[in-house]
This record gives C-alpha cells, structure tokens and sequence, in this order.
C-alpha cells in the first residue's frame, strides 16, 4: 500500500469521526423535541403531516402498541411495493415499456427494501420502471431506514426513562427522522451528486454514437449504443445516507452514472458510515452521559479497521494464481497492483477494499467492486462484518441497538464474574433482558446457517452455484449472510433469480428484520418500567479501556465462534488451495 493510499484511508476515518459530534448532536435534538435550525421551516410540515394522519404527538405509545404500528406500516409498504411492481406495465414513468415484475422476484424484491435489505436479484435499468424506482424503491429507502431509528429511538428511552410504561410514538419517531434528518441530507447529497456527473433525469434511454465503427462476430456494423438513464442521483442519496444500498443500475456504484469520479467516491463512502457513526455520541447525549457514545463508537472504529487492514492487506497481496503465470501485480506509477479483478481501474485495491468492509459493516449492501472477484481472505473480510451481526457501525438504528444487545450481555457476564450486580446506565439486567439479547443476537445465526444448509443440500440450492468448491459454498454463504443480516451485497456468481433463492432470501430478510426487531422494543418496554439504581462501589463502569476491550471479545467470540466452521469450508480452504 502506497503513502497516498494511506492518507486517503486516515482522511476518510478523520473526516468521517469529525462530522460524528455535529450530526449526533442534531439528532438528539430531533428525538429529544428540542429546537433545531431547521424548525422554521419544517415545524409547520411537521404538524400539518400530523393533522392529515390523525395521529395526536402527544399520545405515547407502550412497547406492544409501539410493534404493532411499526409492523403495520412496515407490512403496509411491502404489499403496496409488491402491488406496484405486479401492476408495472399498466403505470406511467415507463419509457423503456417493462412488464410486471415476476411474483417471486416481486415478492423478493418488497421484501428487501421494506426491511432496509436492497437484496437484488434483478438489474435495475432492465427491469424496473422509473416510477417504481421512485415511489416504490426510493419511499421505501426513506421508510424503512426512518423504521430503524425509530426503534432505537424507542429503547433509548427504554434506557434513559425510569417507572415509565411508555417509549414514545413511533409516527412521530418516523416522521422525525425522514422530515429533519433524512430528507435534508439527501437533497444536499443529491445536488452534489449531480454535480459530480450523476445522472437525473426522466428522459428515456440515450442513443450515443461511436466515434469509430466496428463490426460485431455476424458482420454487422455497429456505430451506436443505447445508454439507460433516469432519476438516479435522487436514490443514490438517501441509498447511502439510510444504508440501504440498492443500485439504480445492476452494477451497483462501480457504475460511472451512479458513481463518477473519486470525489463522488469518496463522500458516498463516507455517506456509509455517517449516521451509523454519528447515533453513537446521539446515544451518548440522550443517556446524559457522552463517553458512553464514545466508548461504543471506539470499539466499532477499531474492529472496522482490524478487518480493513485484513482487507487492503489481501487485496494489495494479488492474486496468487496470476503470479505463477508471470503477471505482474506490484503497484508503480502506471500499474495500480495487487488483486485488480473486478475492481475499476479509477477506484484501485485501497478505495474497494475501504469500501467492501464499509458496506458490509454498515449493513449498506452497495458496491463499487465485485466481492465475488476479491481473494478469499479479502471476502473473508466482508463475511465477518456481516456475521458479527451488522453491529460494526451496521444499519441506521439497527447497527447500535444491536451493539446495546452485545453490551448487555457483556454487562450481565461481567457481573456474574465479579460478584457484582449486572447492571447498565441504572438500570438492573435480569433474566427477561438476558433473554431478549440473546435473541437479538443468537437468531441470525441460525438464519444464516439454517437457510445455507438447506439450500446445499437441495437442487434447487446447488444449480445457482457458478463457480464448483469452497467458493461456490462461500457464494451461497454470503448470500444468506447478507440477506440474514439486512445487508444486500453479493457474491454475484450466484445466480440468485429463482424460485427457490427469491423466496428463501425473502423469509430470510423478513425474519432477520422483524424477528429481531420486536425483541429490542421488548426489551425497551422492561426496562422502561425499572427503577433507576444509584451509582455506588458495585457499580461495574462501562466507558474504560478494560469494558471496551471485554466488549470487542465478547461480540469477537460470540460472534466468529458461530460461523468458524462454516468459514473453514469456504473462504479458508479456499485461501489454502491457492498457496
């Protein structure tokens, strides 16, 4: 790795943990009900949404009226995704005149950006039209990351109120986080994205001609191309600000209308982390007490760039195979080096590699590489991000309630080992806590390597492998990792569109999604009710170096232990046999 490289992963880190305080600090203003600079102009939108809906923001909700409005909105926008894309030909924006989507692939498809997937097994420019990229990809990007922050929202305040029944109201927890957070970052990004070269248009697709004419195998002349366009830079924006991750065109960001040049480059990576890193000091300022947001922001810092060192470490080595042949793969001045395969040119080894482990710990999903062409210790990189349980930085929202899930159960262990009450910020952890954390934490393992084995030991499972061996085991592996964890990213040699893999994929996200979602507001509506215990001499703290370093081990351990074996079947014997 170059000096150059290097600086560019430090400016990224620097960069991304100096706009950490400004933006949390906004945000704890928007739940709080505090003033903010742009209550002027929104307040008044604000409360004419309110007076449309009926729904009275006064009037909070308990933990089991608070689930059931969440998963009657989220089921809402599933079926109405899946009905726009049924009725497809029939619906106007369709200059490329598309058919209904497939049921399977439909249902698949509804599924995943309800739950803040952006699974696809689909190519965005060939199958859908503008109007469903619009008002049924785009609103759910909004709708389903708004779902995430507010079901953090609502245990945070499970952690902070004391004898309380109620955590708040999830409309207004929605409607806050789309109408101050994420609708005013997406329209700034939006604009300097187009300002980059992303497209936004509504036109149809664009004929180019070539500047010099070939002739293709049966002896025709070609002298044009059919380029697709549409309202990309609109999607883009809230697709990297919600980590949602769901590309306008099948290649994701390696495409130059999605992602043009290095500045594009840099801040949509940077749009990867920047809410998910920003809600740690938002926790921090919620529970009045900062350098609990800022412990649980240094351990996700520092296991995200363990595994980019691991990342841009393989990557940067090459290709093993290639040099036996006699390929050169050091970087100089006109050679960018290492692994190059499927990675663009203007990107390089260092800015695929920072972004692969970004999106995959960020629960994000979007690519500006092939991880299907990594090494196998570089997709072993992204495997782990996932599998620790997108808590690495992870979802908006779903990243730190998970985190809080593996604190818990960090808290209650090192309780019982020290002989001192398990307890966190206050409030006493008993049995029914440790139960809704272990849930939250144990049923995506199970997914994960339930729906694996199903699908390598059925034939409907193994004909979607392209590639025989360890790597096709690591594709199916990584498919159900990423729609296990609400992730989204592939190993793309799967071929994901059929039956089997669009419904199996798709009760994988619903359960990865809402199986752990109910739990966490569970656990909100326990500890809402429970006193607030005094800090004394047995109270364990949680913001030292040695809790911080106890917490890496736990979500390490408990994390990696569980998919070790299923890792030495693909990515590590894969990395031994090309030694």
């Amino acid at each position: 790795m170059t000096l150059f490289n290097l600086l560019q992963i430090v400016l990224y880190l620097a960069i991304l943990l100096l706009l950490v305080k400004p933006l949390g600090k906004h945000m704890s203003r928007v739940y709080s009900g505090g003033n903010t600079f742009l209550d002027p102009i929104l307040r008044p939108i604000e409360k004419l949404i309110y007076r449309i809906a009926g729904v009275d923001p006064n009037l909070e909700m308990n933990w089991t009226a608070y689930a059931v409005a969440m998963l009657t909105f989220n089921l809402l926008g599933v079926i109405t995704l899946y009905g726009l894309q049924r009725l497809q030909g029939s619906l106007p924006l369709n200059p490329n005149g598309f058919s209904s989507v497939e049921p399977d692939l439909a249902f698949n498809t509804a599924i995943s950006f309800g739950s803040n997937t952006n699974w696809q097994n689909y190519g965005g420019e060939t199958t859908l039209s503008y109007f469903i990229q619009m008002i049924g990809i785009t609103v759910q990007n909004f709708a389903s990351a708004g779902t995430g922050m507010a079901i953090l929202v609502a245990l945070i305040r499970g952690i902070v109120r004391a004898s309380h029944k109620t955590i708040g109201n999830f409309w207004v927890d929605l409607t806050r986080s789309t109408l101050y957070i994420f609708l005013p970052l997406s329209l700034i990004f939006a604009i300097v994205l187009i300002s980059q070269g992303v497209v936004q248009t509504l036109h149809g697709p664009e004929t180019v001609p070539f500047i010099q004419k070939f002739i293709v195998a049966n002896g025709q002349v070609v002298d044009y191309q059919t380029l697709a366009v549409g309202p990309v830079a609109s999607q883009i924006a809230i697709k990297q600000l919600g980590t949602n991750g769901g590309g306008f065109f099948n290649t994701n960001s390696s495409h130059p209308f999605e992602n043009p040049t290095p500045l594009s480059n840099f801040l949509e990576m940077l749009a990867i982390l920047l809410i998910p890193a920003s809600l740690c000091y938002t926790f921090g300022d919620m529970v009045k007490d900062i350098r609990q947001g800022w412990s649980l922001l240094a351990v996700m810092t520092f296991i995200f760039i363990l595994f980019l060192c691991l990342a841009v470490w393989s990557e940067s080595q090459g290709n093993p195979s290639l040099v036996n042949m006699g390929a050169d793969q050091t970087a100089t001045n006109t050679n960018p080096g290492g692994n190059m395969e499927g990675k663009e040119l203007r990107f390089g080894v260092v800015n695929s590699a920072l972004w692969e482990v970004a999106t995959t710990a960020a629960s994000n999903g979007s690519v500006n590489s092939m991880h299907d062409s990594f090494t196998p210790l570089g997709g072993l990189a992204a495997l782990v991000m996932m599998q620790l349980g997108e808590v690495i930085f992870g979802g908006v929202g779903s990243g730190l309630y998970g985190m809080l899930a593996f604190v818990i159960v960090g808290v209650f262990m090192s309780g019982l080992m020290v002989g001192r009450t398990p307890e966190y910020l206050g409030k006493k952890i008993e049995a029914f806590e440790m139960k809704m954390a272990s849930l939250i934490i144990l049923i995506m393992p199970l997914i994960v390597l339930g729906f694996t084995a199903l699908a390598v030991t059925t034939e409907p499972g193994r004909e979607a492998i392209s590639n025989p061996g360890p790597h096709g085991f690591s594709e199916i592996l990584y498919a159900f990792s990423s729609q296990g964890n609400n992730n989204g990213s592939a190993f793309a040699g799967l071929h994901g569109n059929s039956t089997f893999y669009n419904i199996s994929g798709g009760l994988a996200m619903l359960i990865a999604r809402y199986w752990l979602a109910v739990p966490v507001l569970a656990l909100a509506g326990s500890l809402v009710v429970k006193k607030k215990i005094p800090i004394s001499q047995a109270t364990l703290p949680t913001n030292t170096p040695l809790f911080m370093a106890w917490l890496i081990g736990i979500i390490l351990i408990v994390g990696v232990l569980n998919f070790i074996p299923a890792l030495a079947l693909g990515p590590i014997v894969e990395h031994l046999m090309l030694r």
